[in-house]
């Protein structure tokens, strides 16, 4: 009878159940700044930027005004986004995973999400990856697109869209796309 018990307090070990608190514990601090006008807005602007206007708008900029890199360069982040948007779809459609907005209550929610699920993070995943290709190409882009990539992936978090460890996910996936597209360039 012992053993039958020990490989259910080894599993009662693990650190889930604490994580879990952890990641509710950060959306719930984290959403309490959406009540205060600024962040709520500030928040609510990246999340839509996030979406694709600002990508469409730096591959505009940069097919216009970076010469044959620029085009080399959106060339790249097309075919990489492509990628991610694939490893992307497969994530939520074997995760599954609600989203915090569904499970917790009390949650100031000031953008509708996109979808059902929460892991990965596709805003995350796409700023990451983007960022990531347009930075090695232009290097000075990263002032402006470094901050609003960690802007992106605090504000899921903080609109009670995503759990932290989507946002990290989406975030290695995102970093992971793009550094190995880099190998086959």
């Amino acid at each position: 009878m012992q053993r039958n018990n020990a490989p259910l307090r080894q599993v009662e070990r693990l650190p889930l159940p604490r994580m879990r608190e952890w990641e509710h514990s950060v959306i719930v601090a984290l959403n309490r700044y959406t009540v205060t006008p600024v962040w709520k807005h500030l928040f609510a602007a990246v999340s839509r930027l996030g979406d694709g206007g600002l990508w469409l708008a730096l591959a505009l900029a940069l097919l216009v005004l970076g010469g044959s890199r620029g085009v080399e360069c959106v060339v790249h982040m097309l075919i990489a986004g492509s990628i991610a948007l694939s490893v992307y779809k497969l994530c939520k459609r074997c995760a599954s995973r609600p989203r915090p907005c569904a499970t917790l209550r009390n949650l100031h929610v000031c953008v509708p999400p996109l979808d059902e699920y929460s892991f990965p993070s596709g805003h995350t995943l796409h700023a990451v990856a983007f960022t990531t290709i347009a930075v090695a190409y232009f290097p000075d882009l990263s002032l402006a697109l470094v901050p609003f990539a960690v802007l992106t992936a605090l504000s899921r978090v903080a609109l009670g869209l995503h759990y932290p460890s989507d946002v990290l996910g989406g975030a290695a996936i995102g970093a992971g796309v793009a550094l190995l597209s880099f190998s086959f360039g």
